[in-house]
């Protein structure tokens, strides 16, 4: 047997087994072919590498689309391809501007609107495409796909959308704050991918030691430093460009031309994904344009957890919209898993018709109940950037961090109010936005307000669920003639069942970090600040200023206070 036939049989079989482990459909052919490193011009002249995969002695057949900034060699990229080739796709993976031997610098986000055109047009002349393209992919991947979808012409065939947005730049700033532990971990990994070992194929432990310890560093424009030892240019940027009113990331928010476009759309995100708020507005902006699309959500994260789901739904949305496969349109629009039921669940719309806004109210003494509270003093505490109040689980980048953790070391400190229901007699389910408002008086009209949801299980261990955080700046909010504001604080979305016995608590805090950049507490520019002064707050709970968690209730709720919901 020559080399080459056993090479052959060997990738026949390892697509097999790869095929039997995702559970994906049966294959058209598992004769493949890859041409690597073909070479596709820019209009400025610039050269970005791109492989092709295909059939192997196939016609013109349309082109599903993927552009990474990771490297086009990367296990994931060559894991998607293929599946989609042995079904009769043809692939096409490219290098984005200035990565893995492509041309140019890259400059993160800045260019795939223009690279994407321009690949997307070389594309349609080659006499292999017959002309129809999609896209697919997750994270940045899915930004080069809403960099270009609603500004084709003709459009897209279809959009795979994994862990992503077309709105990026709200990720950067959440409420306003600086997403500091998010922005550091990718900028570092972006910035010194090419020199990891086995170009970032594998772990680097004492790189994510060395990341997690900047960011402690000061001023946060510097941080970088700390992390790789070197300028990184993301870094920079997004902590220059943190301030109110900064349209500097505009041309990248995709989000107000995404109405407009008609190209079918499939998504898939996670409860813990650093995307998922504005995906899932991504998703309800479209349904509510009257545009075809679809929904996953799932117990993911923002890493390879979601790998299958997203390469299953690609597999399924892209046969629906290329190969006619009609009964791919028949899952739900939405379609969600509920955390601690073990159950998914099928829906028409999001948020679930069946979803209904409830307050459950912040009371004296540190209750949590429906009923509006009574009269009572305000709860104070002092937040100090010298200490900040430190974040544990949520979505976060760094394995091991994310989703849920054990809160009780937080919830112990005197820079955190908590309020705590009675044991639940019954399941109590959340599936929809959840928010807060929160009526605050700082010192000095600065500070941030960081709200976190709750499971307190039969032990007394306090897990996060959801939260959110809002920057107050003197005037943005408003304050009333006292000097209260009335913070109404976004957190994310949850499809979560707190089980029988277990109880609802809201911790309010003046931040959590490093998830985002300390608070100063004296107005200065995040990038460059250095000196800290403490802030001190008031958070009320009386008739008129009761402050409160918004549940998206979807059962009879069994209510924390021992009462029936307002």
């Amino acid at each position: 047997m020559t080399q080459s036939v056993l090479r052959e049989r060997t990738r026949r079989g390892f697509g097999r087994l790869v095929d039997r482990y995702l559970d994906m459909p049966e294959p058209v052919t598992f004769d493949v072919e890859c041409v690597r490193d073909l070479r596709v011009p820019m209009r400025d002249g610039t050269v970005l590498l791109a492989d092709r995969y295909r059939p192997r002695g196939a016609g013109p057949l349309p082109v599903v689309l993927l552009r990474t900034p990771y490297g086009k060699h990367k296990p994931d990229i060559k894991l998607f391809a293929g599946v989609l080739a042995r079904r009769g796709f043809q692939v096409v993976a490219q290098n984005v501007r200035g990565v893995f031997g492509s041309g140019g610098e890259f400059h993160a986000f800045v260019h795939e609107k223009e690279d994407g055109l321009a690949t997307a047009a070389w594309l349609r002349e080659r006499a292999w495409c017959d002309g129809r393209l999609a896209t697919a992919g997750a994270s940045y991947l899915g930004h080069t796909e809403w960099a270009i979808g609603p500004y084709l012409d003709p459009p897209l065939e279809a959009m795979c959308l994994g862990i992503t947005t077309s709105a990026f730049p709200a990720a950067f700033y959440p409420g306003g704050v600086l997403a500091l532990h998010n922005m550091l971990v990718w900028s570092s990994a972006t910035g010194t991918q090419e020199e990891a070992p086995l170009g970032g194929l594998l772990p680097n432990p004492l790189h994510d030691r060395r990341v997690q310890r900047a960011m402690r560093t000061l001023p946060v424009g510097e941080s970088d430093l700390a992390a790789i030892g070197r300028p990184e240019r993301f870094l920079r940027e997004v902590s220059a460009h943190a301030e109110p009113d900064d349209t500097y990331w505009a041309p990248i928010d995709h989000s107000a031309a995404a109405l407009d476009m008609a190209t079918p759309t499939s998504m898939v995100t996670g409860w813990w994904d650093i995307f998922l708020p504005w995906q899932l507005r991504d998703f309800a902006a479209l349904t509510a344009a009257g545009h075809r699309s679809r929904i996953t959500i799932g117990p993911w994260a923002h890493d390879r957890s979601a790998l299958k789901a997203t390469l299953t739904d690609h597999v399924s949305w892209l046969s629906a919209q290329l190969a006619g496969d009609v009964t791919q349109l028949h899952q739900s629009p939405v379609r969600l898993y509920l955390q601690r039921a073990g159950r998914w669940l099928d829906f028409d719309r999001w948020p679930p018709p069946q979803s209904v806004p409830t307050p459950l109210r912040l009371q004296p003494s540190g209750g949590l109940d429906w009923p509006e509270p009574p009269d009572s003093t305000p709860d104070r505490f002092t937040y100090h950037g010298a200490d900040p109040t430190p974040s544990t689980g949520g979505p976060l980048l760094l394995p091991g961090e994310v989703r849920q953790q054990d809160n009780t070391a937080v919830e112990q400190r005197p820079d955190v109010l908590v309020f705590t229901g009675r044991p639940l007699p019954r399941d109590l389910d959340l599936i929809g936005p959840v928010s807060a408002e929160v009526h605050v008086r700082t010192d000095s009209g600065h500070g941030d307000v960081f709200v976190r949801l709750c499971d307190v299980d039969r032990a007394g261990v306090s897990r996060n669920v959801t939260d959110g955080i809002l920057r107050l700046r003197p005037g943005a909010p408003p304050a009333d003639a006292d000097g209260v504001v009335r913070a109404r604080v976004e957190m994310h979305p949850t499809g979560y069942r707190f089980l029988r016995g277990h109880s609802l608590r809201v911790q309010v805090a003046g931040g959590a970090f490093p998830r985002y950049a300390r608070h100063h507490g004296t107005g200065a520019p995040v990038a460059t600040a250095v000196a800290c002064r403490p802030i001190r707050f008031e958070v009320f709970h009386e008739p008129g200023r009761a402050s409160a968690v918004v549940l998206p209730l979807m059962t009879a709720p069994g209510p924390p206070g021992g009462s029936e919901p307002a």
